[in-house]
């Protein structure tokens, strides 16, 4: 239906592969992204821990599939790494660092490895510490990433000078940007946000109904979670979110009182309460328009994005 020469060279039936969000890319997920063709992977977000790796890595069964790890996490919490590796994933993701010394350590075990870059600087850093796939981040994307480039300009500037595979990301969340990509020269799609809605998910209802309402102009690009609930993301990393009752204080010029403190906040998260509480998400959550299987997203994108190929 639709392949490119890196898909076919990992047996992927569609050059797909879901990017690794915490708190939504669980092993059901990874599961489903991978029976449907491409490559499923599991995410360990800001609350990535040994335990929850396990926990994911017994719903994702005997698929193939990968793992995404925050570089901070990774050197956090002791033993995640080993167990990542352990667990034999086809890829191994880690990003949002600078630190690349795991690159040996995770292809000496016969492990893709995979990093986020935003920049063409930041590729050549990363091509230099030998990895073997590079996923150029557009700032369209959702959750945490640089807030420098637009996908396109990133993606013709990268493809430029890699030597290694590229996998674009972000705001990809239709056949037509599926094929644009393709026709650029992406080896393949790293899809977040059109599949963090899909039944399979982490994500709670309210985050789900939170992401249906929206539309492609209502994302912020922010650090006020992070900085409310002292988390150790460095801040060239923001986040893009849906804007909310949390976002609106906090980018606004009136004083610090007038902003949801930390205790509300982890209140919310914990009710999901998608009116103050973080719901990641790209440019292109105006797309998703109700809750689907993994499959049913993957296999549309796919079959639009190959018509306008064949054109």
């Amino acid at each position: 239906m639709l392949a490119t020469p890196w898909s076919r060279s990992l047996g992927l039936r569609v050059p797909v592969v879901n990017a690794p969000m915490g708190g939504a890319a669980g092993g059901r997920l990874a599961a489903a992204v991978t029976a449907a063709g491409g490559l499923g992977m599991i995410g360990m977000g800001s609350a990535g821990s040994v335990a929850a790796l396990e926990r994911e890595l017994a719903l994702a069964g005997d698929t193939v599939f990968g793992i995404g790890l925050v570089d901070w996490v990774r050197q956090r919490e002791s033993g995640l790494l080993d167990a990542a590796i352990a667990a034999r994933p086809r890829a191994l993701s880690i990003s949002f660092g600078s630190d690349f010394s795991w690159v040996p350590v995770v292809q000496d075990a016969g492990i893709l490895a995979i990093t986020q870059v935003y920049d063409v600087p930041g590729a050549h850093r990363a091509q230099e510490a030998g990895i073997d796939v590079l996923v150029a981040r557009g700032c369209e994307g959702g959750g945490h990433g640089a807030d420098r480039l637009a996908l396109l300009p990133l993606l013709d500037a990268v493809l430029d000078t890699a030597t290694v595979p590229v996998l674009a990301a972000g705001g990809i969340g239709s056949g037509r940007t599926l094929a644009a990509v393709l026709a650029a020269g992406a080896a393949g799609a790293w899809l977040g946000t059109s599949l963090a809605a899909a039944e399979e998910s982490l994500l709670p209802e309210n985050a789900r109904r939170a992401m249906l309402a929206a539309d492609s102009t209502h994302t912020v690009v922010t650090t006020a979670f992070d900085e409310t609930l002292d988390l150790p993301w460095p801040p060239i990393y923001p986040a893009r979110v849906l804007r909310n009752d949390f976002t609106d204080p906090w980018s606004s010029p009136e004083p610090d009182e007038a902003r949801p403190d930390a205790d509300l906040l982890r209140t919310a998260i914990a009710a999901d309460d998608a009116t103050i509480a973080p719901v990641d998400a790209g440019q292109g959550v105006g797309l998703i328009t109700h809750i689907e299987p993994a499959a049913a997203i993957v296999d549309r994108l796919c079959r639009n994005a190959a018509t306008l190929l064949r054109r």
